[in-house]
């Protein structure tokens, strides 16, 4: 093992400070038990400064730190345009989509598609959201996670697993979308320190190596010694193109898969969802969208920074557990090593909430029991995440296990769905003839299309083209279909004349911020 007493103090403490918080802000007034808003929504009386950190919290985890930096080592800096990309996507997301959910009233993402649609989309995009939740994005959270954990204290990776899942599992399932929520703003604190520690002192190793001190002779040395990690724009004859196809981060199917993503996935807008007003969850998403902007930092910068001090890892996702084991004094290792499995910690929880909000909301009372009482519900949404924990436990080795990089097989597998997706709820939003069967074709034809297209074209062609290919004809589809069925008006249009879409100046400032820091970005590295 690794880690020192020292280490193991810190952790030790990390986890009773964590259930501390989890059990205060989770305590049930007195005679008063927990009904599906407080659990699943957390009473939506989420401040803004929770939703944000907690947004981060739930996208944040062994994916992209170990995935992520993985990615690093092996392309540099150009897998940071997810990151960036999001940001801007946010502010998108908070002006135009949250208005929209939250003047509906809705728990789940498919509930609002049976307003829009009918029963049959809502139930179709449960079972494939279920259904993806598990087996792609639970599966890679734990098994990445314990790569890591393994690293770091040698212990077994299926005991590992279990050890975080089991530890996640106790306090978000009690407590719910509130304990979830209070406990990521400390997760988030510890995530930034740990990952910013972590490039503070790559960086000084780097500087050391070849006659610097400080940090930022350290960053001079990655661009000396490693100046093809530093393109944001990859050119075709780069290696990773077919991961990152050059011009296509920024007007092509990045676009769709960070709208997917951040717009219409349960675990992302449960956050938003459970605010206490739409001004707050808009004032959230611009927190989040600035931790974003300051993801790759603390994230990818590792990776880069292991490829200088250690090439020829294989996997590279092996990157960031040897940054951790090899350059982190003890103390410091202990915080990083907390911070890492609080990032773990937390995105289990926030996924393992959303599915017992999918499977109880969108599937027991609809289809199972529509008559079951609040409390029942939230007992089904406990042993829902049981279940889905168990499941993911025993397919996380094959699944995810055989990849050399995690993080695009992840964002792939995921593409299959995401045209589809945006289009069902785009058309939804802003197109008052989409019908009920427009919606399920341009959700089977995502995949059907995505499936063929593995026939059709190239072996090396990037699946971020592929995606917005995808997309095109899925909405080509989708308005034949249309206009087929009649291109009538339907009942079920939104009326978007009662929908307030205007922002507070806050919310529209930090928006030009962004948008001015990611012009110098591309600026400099493009």
């Amino acid at each position: 093992m690794n880690l020192s007493q020292l280490d193991l103090a810190i952790l030790a403490l990390y986890a009773i400070v964590l259930v501390f918080i989890a059990y205060r802000v989770s305590r049930e007034k007195a005679g008063h038990e927990k009904n599906a808003q407080d659990y699943f929504l957390a009473s939506k009386a989420l401040p803004w400064w929770a939703v944000g950190t907690s947004l981060i919290a739930a996208n944040i985890s062994a994916e992209q730190i170990v995935g992520m930096s993985g990615a690093g080592y092996a392309g540099g800096i150009a897998i940071a345009s997810y990151e960036w990309m999001s940001a801007i996507t946010l502010f998108l997301v908070g002006k135009y989509f949250l208005p929209i959910f939250i003047a509906k009233g809705i728990y789940t993402m498919p509930e609002f598609l049976e307003q829009r649609y009918d029963r049959r989309v809502r139930t179709v995009m449960s079972i494939f959201w279920l259904t993806l939740y598990v087996l792609v994005n639970l599966t890679s959270i734990m098994y990445l996670g314990a790569l890591a954990v393994n690293a770091v204290t040698g212990m077994d990776m299926m005991h590992a697993m279990i050890a975080m899942a089991a530890f996640s599992f106790c306090y978000s399932v009690y407590g719910g979308m509130k304990a979830v929520a209070f406990t990521d703003v400390f997760q988030v604190t510890l995530l930034v320190l740990g990952g910013a520690l972590i490039t503070w002192l790559g960086l000084e190793k780097v500087a050391e190596m070849h006659g610097g001190s400080s940090v930022v002779d350290g960053f001079k040395q990655l661009l000396v010694l490693a100046p093809e990690k530093f393109d944001l724009i990859l050119d075709p004859s780069n290696p990773n193109y077919k991961n990152l196809p050059g011009i296509s981060v920024l007007i092509g199917g990045m676009w769709v898969m960070n709208i997917s993503y951040w717009g219409f996935n349960q675990y992302i807008t449960q956050r938003t969802l459970a605010s206490k007003s739409l001004q707050e969850a808009q004032k959230g998403i611009a927190l989040a969208a600035y931790l974003k902007v300051l993801m790759p930092v603390i994230i990818v910068l590792p990776g880069i920074a292991a490829a200088v001090l250690q090439p020829g890892l294989t996997p590279s996702d092996k990157a960031y557990p040897w940054m951790m084991v090899n350059i982190l004094p003890h103390g410091i290792l202990g915080i990083v090593f907390a911070g890492l499995v609080a990032a773990v910690c937390a995105s289990l929880a926030s996924k393992t909430n959303s599915i017992s909000t999918l499977f109880t909301m969108d599937i027991y009372k609809q289809i199972i029991n529509p008559n079951a009482s609040q409390e029942h519900l939230v007992k089904v949404g406990r042993i829902a995440a049981l279940v889905a924990i168990v499941i993911a436990l025993v397919v996380a080795e094959p699944l995810i296990g055989k990849s050399d990089q995690a993080f695009q097989f992840i964002q792939d597998f995921t593409a299959y769905f995401t045209p589809g997706v945006v289009l069902m709820f785009l058309m939804g939003f802003f197109w008052k003839k989409a019908t009920a069967l427009s919606a399920l074709v341009a959700g089977i034809g995502s995949v059907a299309l995505s499936i063929l297209s593995k026939f059709v074209l190239p072996a090396d062609f990037p699946f971020m083209d592929r995606i917005a290919i995808v997309f095109v004809l899925c909405a080509v589809l989708a308005i034949a279909v249309t206009y087929i069925s009649g291109g009538k008006v339907q009942e079920k249009a939104i009326d978007l004349k009662g929908i307030h879409f205007k922002t507070e100046p806050v919310f529209n400032v930090a928006c030009l911020g962004v948008v001015l820091v990611l012009i110098a970005f591309y600026t400099v590295w493009w």
